[in-house]
């Protein structure tokens, strides 16, 4: 019988990882290749997709055919669509049609499995055994959701880019999922044929900074105002450090007025900023340039540029994310920790080493693991305990709450006899009332 994989990607830069897993041989050949592309953009109509990106048309020959997973469900937000249970078998025929599989059997290599379209289309072709590959940092962190067992029994492997060297994924170890590392090399020799097929960038000055923009007002993290001016104090931090040039590499999906705060920051300090408007990918630009810094807040591109390109980094803004991420198992709570853990302080330039030692770094990902997914990874309990009894202080503070430590019981959370006060009506007016004595007394 007839094989197809069907390859998803929904950016740039994950079409690349799996190129690089293509070329290092971690797929055998089928008698077809399918790359399904997704366009999660919020509104999509107006937003390329990953085979109208420049560049794209280096990976296209990894492919025998591109299709869209847009095209067919329109009209319906593939980040907001799934069959309902009884309907999957007639999507599977209608997709099995509208694709050409015939009766082939189908094998999927998926993004982000936890949330539609890939858990949907993964649900659709109920007996396809199923690859997963991570194109960011969120691999280092629990699933996001609790997975049906007729879902993640079914994965075979995690393929990820080493972006934290030493540190495993956490993804999908509830089903004993093993990882496996896409050769840095490979992703590298990928995005220089990329590269060297986008043409009309700005070039980079010598000692130019380059600011990445990530767009946290779309996923509601930061008001748009809050956006701007972190961009600003960017700009600020740069200059600070002594840099004249000043590039800015908004997000791909960011709306076209943002920059302007940041422009007229720049021209107040007197420094030559020049805004890229082809939505490329941030690797392209050090491989045509080396930057002499990346600032960022906690893009992954501030990974890869430290990782794979040996450039120096700076993030901005964690410790505010940090405290805003919410609810705590906000599946961006691992990759903002890892930031703020890993990468100087833009704003601290007399302080360049983590702000933890990097032997702490596995326990404290642990910890935030099961702190985050208790339910789903209940095995980590004693890891996280240790690690907290151990380790409660300044430095481990910042990426917990006291109030889920004392939900689940854990080390850094309140005692067990005081655990009711901030649930207790009398004990909150008994505060207020003191603080209202307080201010009296004062004046």
């Amino acid at each position: 019988m007839p094989r197809t994989q069907i390859f998803c990607a929904s950016t740039l830069y994950g079409a690349a990882t799996l190129a690089a897993a293509l070329d290092s041989g971690y797929f055998e050949e089928p008698d077809r290749r399918v790359l399904l592309v997704f366009n999660n953009a919020a509104n999509p109509e107006t937003t390329p997709s990953v085979d109208e990106m420049p560049g794209f048309e280096t990976l296209r020959g990894h492919f025998d055919d591109v299709l869209s997973y847009n095209e067919a469900i329109r009209p319906f937000h593939p980040g907001a669509w799934r069959p309902r249970g009884e309907d999957l078998p007639l999507f599977e025929r209608y997709l099995r049609q509208l694709w050409g599989l015939g009766e082939d059997r189908v094998e999927l290599v998926l993004e982000s499995l936890q949330v539609d379209p890939a858990l949907g289309l993964a649900q659709i072709f109920t007996d396809a055994p199923i690859h997963v590959y991570a194109d960011g940092l969120m691999s280092y962190g629990p699933t996001r959701n609790k997975l049906d067992p007729l879902v993640g029994t079914r994965v075979r492997r995690l393929l990820h880019l080493d972006l934290v060297p030493g540190l495993a994924p956490l993804l999908l170890t509830e089903f004993d999922v093993p990882a496996e590392v896409v050769p840095a090399e490979r992703f590298l020799k990928v995005l220089g044929g990329l590269t060297g097929a986008v043409c009309g960038l700005p070039g980079l000055a010598d000692g130019a900074a380059l600011l990445l923009g990530q767009y946290l007002s779309a996923l509601d993290i930061l008001t748009p105002a809050e956006e701007e001016e972190l961009h600003v104090r960017m700009v600020r931090g740069a200059v600070a450090r002594g840099h004249r040039h000043v590039v800015f590499k908004p997000h791909p999906t960011a709306p076209a007025g943002y920059g302007v705060a940041l422009r007229k920051e720049a021209a107040r300090l007197g420094v030559d900023l020049v805004v890229v408007d082809t939505p490329v990918l941030a690797e392209v630009l050090y491989e045509q340039a080396r930057p002499a810094l990346v600032v960022g807040c906690f893009s992954t591109a501030l990974f890869t540029a430290s990782a794979f390109y040996d450039l120096p980094v700076a993030r901005i803004g964690t410790d505010l994310l940090l405290d805003r991420l919410a609810p705590f198992q906000n599946s961006n709570r691992v990759p903002v920790a890892l930031a703020h853990a890993l990468l100087p302080d833009l704003e601290d330039a007399g302080r360049q080493a983590p702000a933890l030692p990097a032997e702490l770094l596995g326990g404290l990902v642990t910890a935030l693991g099961f702190a985050m997914q208790p339910k789903i990874h209940p095995g980590l309990r004693p890891a996280a305990e240790r690690f907290l009894a151990a380790h409660w202080g300044p430095r481990v503070e910042p990426y917990f709450k006291r109030r889920r430590l004392t939900a689940l019981g854990l080390p850094g959370g309140l005692p067990q006899r005081l655990a009711f006060l901030p649930r207790n009506s009398a004990a909150r007016r008994v505060a207020r009332r003191g603080k209202v004595l307080l201010r009296a007394v004062r004046r």
